[in-house]
Formats: C-alpha cells, structure tokens, sequence
C-alpha cells in the first residue's frame, strides 16, 4: 500500500490517496478546535492518542458486528480505512442531557434520561450543523429510507456496545455522534461507520466525580485537555506508547 496526494483536510485530520482507489490513509493531526473552527489550538500528543483510541473503539464495534471502514493501524498517527462516500448527516445519542441539548430545551446540564435520545444533525459548518429530522434527510435527497433506519440502528446499537465498556472503566458516556457512508467499491451495500471515535466527538464524564474527560475541556477552558484524553485510553485498555 502506498501513500499518494492529500485529498482532504479537515479541522484535525489529513486523508491521503492510495494506490489502492478503495482504501485511504487518515492521518491524526494536534490540531484542535471548537465552534465551528473560531477557537483552535495546537496540543502536543493529540494525534497519536486519538488515532489508538480511535483503533481501538473501531476494532471493538467490528467484533460486535457494527461494520466500520477501520482497516488497521499503519503507525501512530495513521490509520488505513475504507474510502466511502458519506451521508452528510451526523447521528447524535444521547444518555445525559449536556451540551446543546441543554440549552436547547433549558434542561439542566447532567439530568440522566430514561433512555437513550437519538438526533439527526445536517453537517454543515456554515450553518453551525442544524437540527434535522428524517423527513429533511429524505426528501432533501440526503439519504433514502433505508438509510435513514440502519443509521438510527447502528447508532444505538454502538451505545448497547460502548456505554457498558466506558462503564466499566468508571466513564459515563453521555452522548456521541457517529457518520456514515457507503464504500466507493459497493456504493449500494450497507453502510459503514466512518470518521471517528475518540474524546473530539463524544461526552465522557467520570462517573464518580463527573469530571469532564472530553472536548470540553478545549471548550470551556478546563485545561489538562490531552492529560484526560490519555486517562480515558488507559482506563478503557488502550495500548499506548
């Protein structure tokens, strides 16, 4: 497998060609950054933690049968996935209300739900991601019925996978958002979990002390960003360096 040119980057990851048209190298930069690209930084070991994080959490939702386009680890901060082409929507679960969801609905920040809530976001950073519901998603052309149902159960169904995993390393998981997509080789097969799993893109609070173990110490300036990423790797298993 040979890395090529740059095709895309985003706020915190590079993704390569390869001379393979089905495969691409995601390569974890220290970049962070948060309100839609206004606050960025840079923090050392941020990469590397995040790609083996990452590996980790795909490696234990394939062996539960939620299909990803996590291929291997290729060094620590690359990743060989499957090429898809995404479904420009974000999958939300939510098992604490934090976050938007708090503000939105004047909820207190920490109220536990009786069960998991699930919310479609348009991903647009133009339009700070909006609220959509299936309807939008459907007739927008975004993605078909079918699609619209196997995201919403694949979601839950890494909820049913990761919540008790986090839990058992004393971690709430109190919400995430997942993407999905189709691989360019078999665009009519079933969808595949892409992007990423890591601290950028979930809620994690320390179940004892509910100690923010997340992004949102980027956010809101809580410090210790990376220190709290590497905590969360070690206390779920994640072999790192």
């Amino acid at each position: 497998m040979e890395k090529r040119r740059e095709l895309y980057r985003g706020k915190a990851k590079t993704v390569y060609a390869t001379d393979d048209p089905g495969l691409l190298v995601m390569h974890f930069r220290d970049d962070t950054s948060a309100f839609d690209g206004i606050k960025v930084s840079q923090l050392e070991q941020k990469g590397e933690t995040n790609n083996r994080i990452n590996a980790y959490i795909m490696g234990k939702l394939g062996a539960a049968g939620v299909a990803t386009h996590f291929v291997r680890l290729l060094n620590e901060r690359e990743s060989l996935v499957v090429s898809l082409k995404m479904i420009p929507v974000e999958c939300v679960v939510r098992n604490v209300c934090a976050g938007s969801m708090a503000k939105r609905y004047g909820i207190a920040e920490g109220t536990r739900l009786p069960e998991p809530i699930f919310e479609f976001f348009y991903k647009s950073d133009a339009l700070h991601d909006p609220l959509v519901n299936d309807d939008h998603i459907r007739i927008l052309g975004w993605a078909n019925a079918r699609d619209i149902a196997e995201m919403k159960a694949l979601t839950l169904r890494v909820n049913q996978v990761l919540k008790p995993l986090f839990a058992d390393a004393g971690i709430e998981l109190v919400d995430y958002k997942l993407e999905f997509g189709h691989a360019i080789s078999d665009p009519t097969g079933p969808l595949l979990l892409g992007d990423e799993f890591t601290p950028d893109g979930c809620r994690l609070w320390d179940l004892s002390t509910e100690e923010k173990l997340d992004k949102d110490r980027f956010r809101r300036d809580l410090g210790s960003v990376i220190e709290k990423y590497r905590e969360v790797a070690t206390r779920i298993g994640v072999p790192l360096q």
